[in-house]
């Protein structure tokens, strides 16, 4: 599989194809250029950013999958055995072109996703499955899981076990899609529906100075919480673009509490932007299927991988096996004018080897269903550590 679609710029945006203007971007949404990431000087990435304001650009249009179906919304009449058809089924182009949306923005971001996902696609030219996205919040408000989770829970996404994260001051739930027919051969945001995790920075139990900061933009967004998964589609923040030095104060919040100093500053700044998309290493049809090889080949073609807690997380029952990317960097522009370098987005992999009571089915006959399912606090602590400030300055392996 290849990229064979590329954003849309504007005219004012195109400028030795790589950095946009602030001046195109309209005062609530971000301005953005993107910082390049360590990579293989062999393997150069193209890198271009979309200007919000270009009428011509719909997100919902774009797909770094270029072998989609044609997902048509299902009319309310009767199937074939005679039986309606499910609310989500009748409003599942919908669905998934809001998720394409959400893809298109953060491919659009975080010039390493694009790549990875592009190479990994590239061998055998394999169709690439989502295990999961992943959204950041604010426990405040209004603002924290359930304002991503109504999204979902609308289109038929089930409430599974919640995470926690004390050291971190976190908390997580994660969401199981609706179970559907997939066509053959959908891949990404056309493939199978992707599980769903939230988490939600405990704000009550930060600094009354951190605490003030995030009450001060969750409170001038007013309803802002309600349009969640449209703000993640748009790429928009729903409250105003920080002050500089407001950013800095939670950067820098407690030195013993870092993460979560790094967690508030990047939601300050990306908002509902998804945090991380994750590939389904399992469902791949080349080697990279093994995780193992996956790490070995992305490190190879010169990305750097977080090493918190090794390089591969591994769940206590070995069953669930991940790694991830190191964030993006990108250049943000803040209400006084000033700009810096923030973390932005990062790309995980994946893999649910087969559940023990399943071992002895044939490879061929393996569904998800037969796989280890759900997430794990140890694993995703770390995971949690791709944004952090400490993974994005150290030095490639």
């Amino acid at each position: 599989m290849r990229l064979s679609r590329m954003l849309p710029l504007s005219s004012s945006a195109i400028n030795n194809g790589s950095r946009i203007s602030s001046s195109t971007l309209p005062p609530s949404f971000y301005s953005l250029t993107p910082r390049q990431p360590s990579i293989n000087p062999k393997n150069p990435i193209t890198r271009n950013f979309v200007s919000l304001n270009n009428s011509s650009f719909s997100p919902l249009k774009y797909s770094i999958f270029t072998n989609k179906q044609n997902m048509s919304t299902v009319c309310s009449s009767k199937s074939d055995n005679g039986s309606h058809d499910s609310p989500f089924q009748r409003g599942e182009s919908f669905f998934r072109e809001v998720l394409a949306s959400m893809e298109a923005v953060y491919l659009s971001r975080n010039p390493t996703a694009k790549a990875v996902l592009e190479l990994v696609g590239s061998v055998a030219d394999d169709q690439i499955c989502y295990d999961h996205f992943a959204f950041r919040t604010f426990g405040v408000n209004g603002y924290g899981i359930d304002s991503m989770a109504k999204f979902f829970l609308d289109f038929g996404y089930t409430p599974r076990e919640e995470l926690r994260f004390p050291a971190k001051k976190l908390r997580a739930l994660w969401f199981s899609p609706p179970s559907i027919p997939t066509s053959h051969g959908g891949s990404g945001v056309n493939g199978p529906l992707p599980r769903v995790f939230v988490s939600e920075l405990l704000v009550d139990q930060m600094s009354p100075q951190t605490q003030d900061i995030i009450r001060k933009y969750t409170g001038i967004s007013g309803s802002g919480n309600k349009h969640a998964a449209l703000a993640s589609a748009l790429g928009s923040l729903t409250w105003e673009k920080p002050l500089h030095s407001e950013f800095q104060q939670l950067a820098r919040y407690l030195a013993f509490i870092v993460y979560v100093s790094y967690y508030a500053a990047w939601t300050l700044v990306n908002g509902y932007a998804l945090n991380h998309a994750t590939i389904s290493t399992h469902q791949l049809k080349s080697r990279l299927r093994d995780i193992k090889n996956l790490n070995q080949f992305i490190e190879k073609n010169g990305f750097k991988l977080n090493s918190e807690g090794g390089t591969l997380k591994v769940s206590p029952d070995g069953l669930l096996q991940q790694s991830s990317t190191v964030a993006d960097s990108i250049h943000f522009q803040f209400s006084d004018g000033l700009t810096e370098s923030v973390p932005c987005s990062y790309i995980e992999f994946a893999e649910r080897l087969v559940l023990p009571q399943y071992s002895n089915l044939p490879l061929e006959e393996v569904k998800e269903h037969h796989r280890r399912d759900g997430f794990e606090v140890g694993n995703a602590d770390k995971i949690f550590e791709s944004t952090s400030k400490e993974q994005l300055t150290r030095k490639a392996a």
